[in-house]
C-alpha cells in the first residue's frame, strides 16, 4: 500500500496520464444517466451527468473514453466548493454480453485508476469478453484530478526521506524534525481540499460515480489499498454491490489502518526476501553478471553487510549529488520485492556497489524528488483516516526494537511519520468490516507479499466471514490477478466476474 506507499512509485504509476487527460473531443451526454435510486447523493444534491470524450492511448483499450466528474469538496456542504474527479471507461463491444459496470479502484494511497485502465484495459477485456464496461478513476488528489500541495521542500520529498528511514546509528532525530515539518506545512497549505483527502470521501465519490453512471449496482476490482475502499464501500453499501474481487488485501483493523499495514511490512519482507535469494544464487544469473553467491543462504547477509559498508562511504551514482548510501539500497530492497520482474535491477545495483569501477545506476523512484502533490497525497490520506501516536519516545522505543528483529527494513517500518504532529484529527471514524452483507466478495492473495502479506489478508478474510471466499496463491510478489500468468488464481476471478462462479471454498493455488 502506497506511502508509505506498497507500490513501486512512479514505475507504472502516472504512466500516459497526460496524453489521456489532454485528449481530444466532447461527445453528447450519456443518455439515461440517472441512477434508480434518484441520483442523489448522501448530502442529498442531484449525481451529474458525466459527458465523455474520446482519450484513447495507443497501449490502451479501444475507445477508450474520459469523462470528468464534480464532487463537493465536503459532503456535509455538498452546494459548496467543488473538485473534479478524472474518470475514464472502456464500453463493452459485446452488448448482448454485457451485464453491468467493473469498477478499477486504484491502489495507493496515490494510485491512478485512469493509468490502471489504460495499462491493463485490454487484458480485462480480453478476460472479461464483453461482460461489463470497465471504469475507473483518479482519486481525490491524484493525476488528472484536483489536488493538493503541502508545499514541500524537494529533500522532503524524496522517497527515502518522505519514508521515515531511521539514521544509520538507528536515530530519529532528522525523522521528527522532518515530520514535524511536514505536518506544518500540510497545514499551512494544504487548505480544504487536503483535509478532504481519505478514504471516507474516495468511497462517497465512488457512489456519486455510480450514480452518475445510471447503474443499480456495481461490480469492483480494487488492489492494494484499493482492497480497503472497496471494502469499505461494501460495508457501507452492501445493496449497491454485484461482483467484488480484493486483490492484495490488508490487515483492517480500525484502530491501525495504515499505521497497521507499514509494521506488517517488516515481517512480509522477511517473507518475501528468500525469493529473491534464490532467484540470486541461481548459476543462471552468471551469465548476466547477476549471479551474487552460490548459495541463496548468504545472499541476505551480503546485502545487509553492503548496505553497513555503504551507511560508512556512499559510493557515487549515475545522478550528480545523489550517491548510493545504506538507506537508498534498503529502498531499493523493498521496491523489488513487489516484483520478479525488478530482482535484476537489484543484484545489478548490489554487483555495482561492490564493483569498485562501476557507477551503480539508481532506478527512477529513488532519482528525483517525488512531485509534490504526489507526496501531499501519499501522506494526507493515512493521517486523516485515522489517529496515530504522538509521543515520538514511544516511535524511538519501537524502532530499536525493530531494527534488532528486522533489519531488512532498519526500523522503517516502526518509525514516526508526519500523523505524529497532523493538525486536523480524522473527520470520520474508521470503518469496522464485518460479516454484514451480501456473500459475493473474492479475495484473491499471494503467499509472500512485501507490502499487503498473506497473514494481514486473513484477517480482513476473517472480518469479512461468511461473505467472502478466498485464492491463494503460492507467489511472491504485490498484485495478483493478471499480474504473472498463475491459471489457477486468473481463472478463478475470471470466472467469478465474468460468469458468477464464486468458490464453494478458500482455494489454493499452486506456483
Amino acid at each position: 500500500m502506497r506511502s508509505y506507499r506498497g507500490i513501486r512509485y512512479q514505475r507504472a504509476l502516472l504512466l500516459g496520464l497526460s496524453g489521456v487527460m489532454a485528449a481530444a473531443t466532447l461527445n453528447a451526454v450519456a443518455p439515461g444517466a440517472r441512477a434508480a435510486d434518484g441520483g442523489r447523493d448522501e448530502g442529498g444534491a442531484a449525481a451529474p451527468r458525466l459527458a465523455w470524450r474520446a482519450c484513447a492511448q495507443p497501449a490502451g483499450p479501444a475507445g477508450q473514453e474520459c469523462a470528468d466528474l464534480p464532487v463537493p469538496v465536503d459532503y456535509r456542504d455538498p452546494s459548496g466548493p467543488q473538485l473534479t474527479l478524472a474518470v475514464t471507461r472502456a464500453r463493452s463491444d459485446r452488448p448482448a454480453a454485457r451485464r453491468g459496470v467493473l469498477l478499477l479502484i486504484p491502489g495507493g494511497p496515490g494510485g491512478s485508476g485512469v493509468g490502471q485502465l489504460t495499462r491493463q484495459g485490454p487484458a480485462l477485456q480480453r478476460a472479461m469478453a464483453g461482460a461489463y464496461d470497465l471504469v475507473s478513476f483518479d482519486p481525490r488528489g491524484v493525476g488528472g484530478s484536483s489536488k493538493a500541495d503541502c508545499g514541500l521542500a524537494a529533500a522532503d520529498r524524496d522517497l527515502v526521506t518522505l519514508r521515515s528511514w531511521p539514521a544509520a546509528d538507528g536515530g530519529i532525530a532528522q525523522n521528527i524534525a522532518r515530520s514535524r515539518r511536514i505536518a506544518a506545512a500540510c497545514a499551512r497549505n494544504g487548505g480544504p481540499v487536503l483535509r478532504s483527502l481519505s478514504t471516507a470521501n474516495e468511497v462517497r465519490d465512488i457512489e456519486r460515480l455510480r450514480q452518475a453512471l445510471g447503474e443499480r449496482k456495481l461490480s469492483a476490482w480494487g488492489t492494494s489499498y484499493g482492497t480497503y475502499v472497496g471494502a469499505v464501500y461494501a460495508q457501507q453499501h452492501p445493496e449497491r454491490t454485484d461482483r467484488w474481487v480484493l486483490d492484495s488485501s490488508g490487515d483492517p483493523d480500525p484502530t491501525r489502518v495504515a499505521r497497521g499495514w507499514l509494521a506488517n511490512m517488516a515481517r512480509a519482507a522477511d517473507e518475501r526476501f528468500p525469493d529473491f535469494a534464490a532467484w540470486a544464487a541461481d548459476p543462471a544469473r552468471a551469465k548476466d553478471g547477476l549471479r551474487l553467491a552460490e548459495h541463496a543462504a548468504d545472499i541476505r547477509p551480503l546485502v545487509l553487510r553492503l548496505a553497513a559498508a555503504l551507511d560508512r562511504a556512499p559510493k557515487p551514482s549515475n545522478v550528480p549529488g545523489r550517491p548510493l548510501t545504506g538507506t537508498v539500497l534498503r529502498q531499493e530492497v523493498q521496491l523489488a520485492l513487489y516484483g520478479d520482474e525488478s530482482f535484476a535491477e537489484l543484484a545489478g545495483m548490489v554487483q555495482a556497489a561492490r564493483d569498485p569501477a562501476a557507477t551503480p545506476v539508481l532506478p527512477g523512484a529513488l532519482a528525483a524528488p517525488m512531485p509534490d502533490p504526489d507526496a501531499t497525497v501519499s501522506a494526507a490520506v493515512i493521517c486523516n483516516d485515522v489517529a496515530w501516536p504522538r509521543d515520538p519516545e514511544g516511535y524511538r522505543r519501537a524502532v530499536a526494537a525493530d531494527r534488532v528483529r528486522y533489519p531488512l527494513t532498519a526500523g522503517l517500518t516502526a518509525n514516526i511519520t508526519p500523523c505524529a504532529f497532523w493538525k486536523d484529527r480524522p473527520a470520520d471514524p474508521p470503518v469496522r468490516i464485518t460479516d454484514r452483507g451480501p456473500a459475493n466478495i473474492v479475495m484473491i492473495q499471494n503467499l509472500r507479499d512485501p507490502a499487503t502479506p498473506f497473514f494481514g489478508a486473513r484477517k480482513m478474510r476473517a472480518a469479512l466471514g461468511k461473505r467472502a471466499r478466498m485464492v491463494v496463491v503460492d507467489h511472491g510478489g504485490h498484485g495478483v490477478y493478471l499480474a504473472h500468468g498463475n491459471a489457477c488464481g486468473d481463472r478463478a476471478v475470471t470466472g467469478f466476474l465474468r460468469d458468477g462462479r464464486r468458490p464453494q471454498r478458500d482455494v489454493y493455488c499452486a506456483a
